[in-house]
């Protein structure tokens, strides 16, 4: 077998991509669990007003943010001249998303995203993201495209159990004729 016979390896995960769903569900164990403490500590009636409370604070920031980002594209349109993307905007559409989710750490992530000194911090922190995942990207042969279509070829010429399937399609009718095969009822007599 050659190296270019030899089925190709997936690569492998990356570390973010084996972390990820351990966070989230540490997320939401710490969110159920501090939920839980406030309950027990306020009542649930208060829980549950506050988490209504953050729905509609969340609806509300997003609801100004689409605004904001809608006169600033008319403006834009009417000026005809380019405008910086409104970074902050997007930060305020996070922020309500997280209030919108049910859950006290959230709630409090996205008053980081409102304040203006913990704001600066993730603009920064967003910049250096936007960079480093800019620069892993254009690495050569980073081609997402070409990598889906030789593993579309590799899917569709393995069998499930990995061995590689050899013949040719051939057209009914244009292959050698063998033995008639149809059906016919049995000749009752």
């Amino acid at each position: 077998m050659t190296q270019q016979d030899a089925p190709a390896r997936p690569a492998p995960r990356g570390k973010l991509r084996r972390v990820v769903p351990l966070l989230i569900t540490a997320w939401l164990v710490l969110e159920i669990w501090l939920l839980v403490q406030v309950g027990s500590w306020l009542g649930g009636l208060t829980v549950v007003l506050l988490l209504l409370a953050g729905v509609l604070i969340g609806g509300s920031l997003i609801k100004r943010a689409g605004l904001k980002a809608l006169s600033a594209a008319i403006d834009q349109s009417r000026d005809l001249k380019p405008q910086q993307p409104q970074t902050g905007t997007s930060l305020t559409v996070l922020a309500g998303l997280l209030l919108i989710v049910p859950g006290f750490l959230s709630d409090a992530l996205a008053l980081t995203l409102l304040l203006p000194p913990t704001r600066a911090l993730w603009r920064a922190a967003g910049r250096g993201f936007a960079r480093k995942a800019l620069r892993s990207t254009s690495a050569v042969g980073a081609d997402p495209f070409a990598d889906a279509m030789r593993l579309q070829e590799q899917l569709r010429i393995h069998r499930p159990d990995g061995k590689v399937i050899q013949g040719e399609v051939v057209e009914p009718g244009a292959g050698p004729q063998g033995p008639d095969t149809t059906y016919r009822p049995p000749i009752n007599g």
